[in-house]
């Protein structure tokens, strides 16, 4: 059947498409964008027909839902930092099959998602951002999973990565990618502070945080890594609660996972968050769904304060 061919955990900073631009950032932002053009090449040697992003600035507040409309084509301005991303054109072909397949899988192992593809509603800028630098050429299909969830477990989130790799390999002629975009640390600099802050780490604490965390995928010390999941979600200021992460990790084989991170872009600093772009080979999984002792470390984490 079909495939799941590359995971992905990658940055969309806004700061890459300000890199394009003529001023005092131009260029700033290369090995970021370099990172996701090797990702793209990757994907295409593999022969990925879709890339499925799991996007940290896609907010809901109930349910899981995935935006899998034919065709996505506009000019996009962040509302967040109108000055870093304004009048960006996006422009890429959308897979409703899938979408529709991946919402009726994660539905039958009991995770709620709605898959939308008649739908006038745009992928926000952790979709489009990789989209830009991976699928410049339109040669892939894109679909936007939301993984800003506000009121959502991580346990559940896992579960949902978990179904859609399911989804893939049991019911999907074709190969696919994963993309978990968001970052580790999301604290952002304090208002005034931002360009200080440009290419730092808001703090000593997040940048050590993340710099273990990052070790731990490397030496593939993923039962550590997923017990602590929820309060560094919270303690680290994850981004999105790092729901895209979970999804990820749902996907690998969550604490039974046994591949290593390889980092295509090393950790670096954007505006005090702290970003990276690795992949992460995909190895076999059981038949069974996540064991509910290795996904209980998530459990209870629910409501999580939006930081």
């Amino acid at each position: 059947m079909g495939k799941l061919a590359l995971v992905g955990k990658i940055t969309h900073v806004p700061s890459m498409y300000l890199s394009e631009l003529p001023g005092e950032r131009q260029g700033s932002r290369q090995d970021a964008i370099d990172g996701h053009i090797e990702i793209g090449r990757r994907c295409r040697e593999l022969g990925v027909d879709t890339l499925v992003v799991f996007d940290t600035h896609w907010l809901v507040n109930a349910n899981y839902h995935i935006n899998c409309a034919p065709h996505f084509k506009g000019l996009y301005t962040s509302n967040e930092l109108p000055h870093f991303i304004s009048n960006m054109p996006f422009e890429c072909p959308g897979n409703p099959a899938l979408g529709k397949l991946l919402g009726q899988v994660c539905n039958e192992y009991g995770v709620e998602t709605l898959a939308h593809d008649a739908t006038t509603l745009d992928p926000e800028y952790g979709t489009l951002v990789p989209m830009r630098y991976m699928n410049a050429d339109q040669h892939f299909k894109a679909i936007s999973v939301s993984a800003l969830c506000t009121v959502h477990y991580l346990n559940d989130s896992a579960r949902l990565g978990w179904a859609m790799r399911k989804a893939v390999e049991e019911h999907y002629d074709g190969s696919v990618a994963f993309l978990a975009s968001g970052s580790l640390s999301h604290r952002f600099a304090q208002n005034g502070l931002a360009p200080e802050f440009a290419f730092k780490i808001w703090s000593p604490f997040l940048e050590t945080l993340d710099k273990e965390v990052v070790a731990m995928w490397q030496r593939g010390d993923w039962a550590t890594f997923c017990e602590m999941l929820p309060e560094y979600a919270v303690k680290g200021h994850g981004e999105g609660m790092m729901h895209d992460t979970a999804m990820m990790l749902g996907a690998l084989g969550w604490s039974e996972y046994e591949g290593r991170a390889e980092i295509i872009t090393p950790y670096f600093g954007a505006s005090g968050t702290g970003q990276l772009n690795a992949v992460f080979p995909v190895t076999p999984v059981s038949g069974k769904a996540i064991p509910a002792a290795q996904a209980s470390a998530a459990d209870g984490y629910r409501a999580f304060p939006r930081l």
